[in-house]
């Protein structure tokens, strides 16, 4: 009987293999999307990421992020959105290009673009995004909440408003850093006041940056931003020298590990309390608007009557420089985008988690020179 040889056909190992290869990038793009939506969904302890994050690995970070970025005169973060987007679209190209149906082509974008969310958010997560989840300032400063009335509201106001009054020529006339540089006395104050606010020894100050997104920031009435991929400090360009100290004070607190917008209000103030009389005056002019749209109308009325005709300008000109940029329906859809945003972080107050600055400077306990008290002992858990 002759013997019959059956051929293998050559594609039988070569097609395993191709089946394979592709099996593992497949599983691999499915591994980053559930580990993204677990970073999303899982909870994690306060307390855990405060310890092991925030005061640790943080630290670290900030450390070497800032300090390269410093180095580039121009924003990181321009370059990285410009980079993700141009790629982005040019793949996008490319699939609908080579796709024999569009349907096909969707999946491949759709599913692209699932997974380089899931990825950059977990960068996100581990390069800054994970200090939304730390320990809430309350919990750590010696706070009473008995203390958030309106009669304390009132009290501070008049003390902003003696302060407005008192440093408003001395600032002036010292004038303030050119908006390109860093502001050494601002620095010494922020190392001085926010470091130990924060929990952390030493924290690295951004120099401050324009940036390719300054036509939003403007029609948005957005002052400033800190990149969290590389750790920068971005401002607005239109921004009047009386702002800039507490908008990059600010932004500075974030990038002690501080990300409620509340707190880092908080730390931008008491950094500016902390160092020259312009810084000084920046900080006030901050609280003072806080303050004044908290009080009732008759204190209001009564508190502005008390300010000066330097500080009353100077206010003015803020109101006139936000009038003349924003753009309505620019607002609108921006600051309900980042809404979405803080909540999606946890943050439940979203936007009005900026107002939380006048919670903590009424409820908080200050020693000499405005230096907040730590908190010792059980205190009223805060509501």
């Amino acid at each position: 009987m002759q013997s019959i040889r059956l051929k293998m056909p050559k594609t039988t190992v070569t097609g395993r293999a191709q089946i394979g290869s592709g099996r593992a990038p497949t599983l691999r793009r499915l591994g980053l999307i559930v580990a993204g939506v677990a970073a999303l969904l899982v909870p994690i302890p306060a307390d855990v990421v405060e310890r092991l994050y925030s005061t640790r690995v943080y630290v670290v970070v900030q450390h070497i992020a800032t300090s390269v970025s410093n180095l580039v005169p121009v924003a990181l973060f321009d370059i990285f959105v410009v980079t993700v987007v141009l790629g982005w679209v040019l793949l996008a190209l490319w699939d609908v290009r080579r796709a024999v149906r569009w349907k096909a082509a969707i999946v491949r974008i759709v599913m692209r673009t699932v997974v380089w969310a899931a990825t950059l958010y977990l960068i996100f997560l581990a390069t800054w995004g994970l200090n939304y989840r730390r320990v809430p300032l309350t919990e750590k400063l010696a706070f009473d909440r008995d203390r958030v009335n309106p009669d304390t509201a009132r009290r501070l106001a008049m003390i902003a408003t003696n302060e407005l009054n008192t440093l408003h020529d001395r600032a002036h006339a010292g004038g303030w850093v050119a908006s390109s540089s860093l502001d050494p006395e601002l620095a010494g104050a922020f190392e001085r006041t926010v470091a130990p606010l924060a929990g952390v020894g030493h924290v690295v100050p951004a120099r401050p940056k324009s940036t390719l997104l300054d036509w939003y920031f403007r029609r948005a009435a957005v002052d400033g931003m800190t990149d969290p991929f590389f750790l920068e400090t971005m401002v607005s360009g239109d921004l009047l020298p009386f702002e800039r100290p507490f908008v990059v004070a600010h932004e500075w607190t974030h990038l002690s590990g501080i990300a409620d917008e509340g707190e880092a209000n908080f730390g931008g103030w008491l950094t500016c309390l902390h160092g020259s009389p312009g810084h000084q005056y920046s900080g006030w002019l901050f609280l003072y608007s806080e303050l004044a749209q908290a009080l009732n109308a008759r204190d209001r009325s009564t508190v502005m009557g008390k300010l000066d005709p330097g500080p009353r300008a100077d206010l003015r000109a803020i109101d006139d420089r936000i009038r003349r940029e924003v753009s309505p329906a620019v607002y609108t859809a921006g600051w309900r985008v980042y809404d979405s945003y803080l909540r999606a972080n946890r943050v439940e107050a979203g936007l009005a988690s900026y107002a939380t600055v006048v919670r903590l400077t009424l409820g908080v306990r200050f020693g000499a020179d405005w230096t907040p008290q730590l908190r010792v002992g059980p205190q009223k858990p805060a509501s």
